[in-house]
């Protein structure tokens, strides 16, 4: 986890968090205007970078709160200059070792669970950090089928997890969700992995009690 953590330290500083803000912005609108804010929630971005996610999630009317955490400080320290409403609140952890006694209603991660020491680990701690009813939508543009981007492992030379579309599905249904998944393509992107594979969206849903 440390060459994680120094990683995103240096990206926090560099710019490189903006630029994969720009990266993700496109699908990931794309994608939270396919769900339904109707009703009161809260929320957690799980490896929220510079809480960009944080900060658009905040603005939806009915969002009690709008929680960020991520395990590099500097992105937490950076979320934090950028807060601009009181239902955001920003934490420097670890998802698998979080010790937080409030429930959400929706969880959210992109680009970040690839990178726990256990994604089981992880999934079942959001699981339990999950309302009853309440949904996990986990964001991936690094998956086997996607040719152009299973290189990134080596380029980056940090632990990264490596799975297909259906040992993600396999992940969520032994930690207890039900589970469905969406492809959202960035039709006008230059890069070919953004406009042929495009993103990989999961959504566990936690069963209702």
């Amino acid at each position: 986890m440390n060459g994680i953590k120094k990683t995103f330290d240096k990206w926090a500083q560099n710019g490189r968090a903006e630029l994969m803000e720009n990266e993700h912005r496109n699908n990931v609108t794309k994608f939270f205007q396919t769900i339904t804010f109707d009703e009161p929630f809260t929320f957690l971005d799980v490896g929220c970078g510079n809480g960009w996610v944080v900060r658009k999630i905040a603005k939806e009317n009915n969002c009690k709160k709008s929680i960020g955490i991520d395990i590099s400080n500097k992105m937490i320290i950076q979320a934090k200059k950028k807060r601009s409403n009181k239902k955001e609140e920003f934490f420097h952890t670890d998802i698998e070792y979080w010790d937080y006694k409030g429930k959400f209603d929706f969880i959210f991660s992109m680009e970040s669970l690839y990178y726990a020491d256990s994604i089981e680990v992880a999934l079942e701690k959001i699981y339990k950090l999950l309302k009853s009813g309440g949904e996990f939508f986990c964001g991936t543009d690094f998956y086997t089928e996607n040719k152009a981007t299973a290189r990134w492992a080596n380029v980056m030379k940090i632990q990264m997890h490596l799975h297909s579309k259906k040992e993600w599905k396999e992940f969520f249904k032994n930690a207890g969700f039900q589970v469905k998944t969406k492809h959202i393509k960035d039709s006008k992107n230059k890069k070919k992995w953004k406009r042929e594979f495009g993103t990989l969206f999961i959504t566990g849903k936690k069963h209702k009690k």
